[in-house]
């Protein structure tokens, strides 16, 4: 999904960070190069599907060598090998990883892996993703979303971003944050992987993991209130996000 790529990107690009590279399957490569002026592009083998390929985990680790943060999983699929891939990176990457999307599908049977990680994880799912993550339902996360959010924290040693009307932020210390920006009209696709580029963007400018969350999330959903005035919430996608991002910084700083 080169959609969720790029938004992931330039949302990192626009929180301040001084270079950004998208890593692609190499069949995107040509893609992602006209979609994204200034972002850089790293090209890696595919599966047959078009997908990451387990072969790309070196260079990807040796690549991260020069990086502050890893995004992992705006975009990149359930293909198995990919899964495969995403596991075997956390394993390796020394680095603050910021997990998201697919790449938290990629560790629901296992999240103990998050335990074993040398660096700081920040996991970032929404309702659905949490329950797959905790073998619940929906209905029982949104029933409870402080105590579910900071109890797998807790639990695997991780900054947890629970998505969402109010947004809730917690760590492994037991610190809680709930957001009180944003909108409904963030309900829509790609919103969550702008969110995704801005927290690891200030993570990698050594921001720690928890306060990035802190404020990555509060921006985002400035962001979205100041689209939403300007035309409405009902029309606002995630393109708007990364437009009024600039903004909402500015007003904040």
């Amino acid at each position: 999904m080169t959609g969720a790529a790029f938004l992931t990107s330039q949302s990192a690009l626009l929180s301040g960070s001084g270079l950004v590279t998208c890593a692609v399957p190499g069949s995107l490569n040509s893609i992602m190069e006209t979609k994204l002026t200034e972002v850089m592009t790293l090209s890696l083998p595919e599966t047959k599907q078009g997908t990451l390929k387990l072969s790309g985990k070196k260079e990807i680790v040796l690549f991260s060598k020069n990086a502050h943060s890893v995004a992992i999983g705006p975009g990149i699929s359930r293909s198995k090998e990919t899964q495969v891939l995403v596991r075997s990176l956390l394993k390796e990457i020394k680095l603050p990883v910021i997990l998201d999307a697919d790449g938290i599908m990629s560790i629901v049977n296992n999240p103990n892996i998050l335990n074993r990680r040398k660096a700081s994880t920040v996991l970032t799912p929404h309702p659905g993703e949490m329950a797959y993550l905790i073998k619940k339902t929906v209905g029982y996360v949104q029933g409870s979303r402080a105590r579910v959010a900071a109890s797998f924290a807790k639990k695997h040693k991780i900054v947890l971003v629970l998505k969402g009307h109010r947004t809730v932020v917690t760590d492994s210390k037991g610190n809680v944050f709930v957001n009180q920006t944003g909108n409904s009209g963030m309900s829509t696709a790609g919103v969550g992987d702008v969110l995704t580029g801005i927290i690891s963007s200030f993570v990698g400018q050594g921001i720690n993991p928890y306060s990035a969350a802190v404020i990555g999330v509060y921006l985002h959903g400035l962001a979205g209130d100041i689209a939403a005035k300007d035309k409405g919430q009902f029309s606002l996608i995630a393109g708007d996000i990364l437009e009024k991002l600039p903004q909402a910084i500015k007003d904040t700083i």
